[in-house]
């Protein structure tokens, strides 16, 4: 019986503690991302525009701030990316032939399975991109940084082959970051 009334003792207490904390004022604790973690915490936590299976074609992008924007699936034949960043943007089964990309910064894009058949690549940082399974048949790259860029094999052989100049940021040979 003392067992009993102890349980009993026990469980009336909880019972008072969980009240007591269902009462209580709770502050909320706010999710601090502004250092952010990686490409995953920024595309949550970022107001930005998606243009995921959409016609881009001839569109004027110059200059602006496109980092972590997807264009999956879009398509933008003779667009105008020059001067634009668009870090860590994605380009997957997009079609971008005869696009500008002219000085773009490309750095750490996903570029996979996607068309730059005849794409102005002048000055343009590729640095870490993904691009297997793209086309750059006829790309134009001199000056471009494909350093630490993930290309297929054939790819990298034909660009090497029109592979010339220094990126003016970098300051890395085109020709050494594509690994010729």
């Amino acid at each position: 019986m003392p067992l009993l009334h102890a349980m009993h003792a026990l469980l009336k207490a909880l019972a008072a503690f969980a009240l007591m904390l269902w009462l209580m004022p709770v502050s909320a604790i706010a999710l601090d991302t502004s250092a952010g973690v990686g490409l995953q915490d920024r595309a949550l936590f970022q107001e930005r525009v998606d243009y995921t299976l959409t016609n881009q074609s001839d569109v004027d992008f110059h200059g602006q701030q496109l980092t972590n924007t997807s264009f999956a699936g879009a398509v933008g034949r003779g667009a105008d990316f020059s001067d634009t960043n668009l870090s860590g943007a994605i380009f997957t089964q997009g079609a971008f032939a005869d696009a500008n990309f002219h000085g773009a910064d490309l750095s750490d894009a996903l570029m996979d399975r996607a068309d730059f058949t005849g794409t102005d690549l002048r000055d343009a940082l590729l640095v870490g991109v993904i691009a297997s399974g793209s086309s750059f048949a006829g790309a134009q790259v001199e000056g471009a940084d494909f350093s630490d860029a993930l290309l297929d094999r054939d790819d990298q052989r034909r660009l090497c082959q029109e592979a010339e100049g220094v990126n003016p940021v970098t300051g890395v040979l085109t020709r050494d970051s594509l690994n010729c």
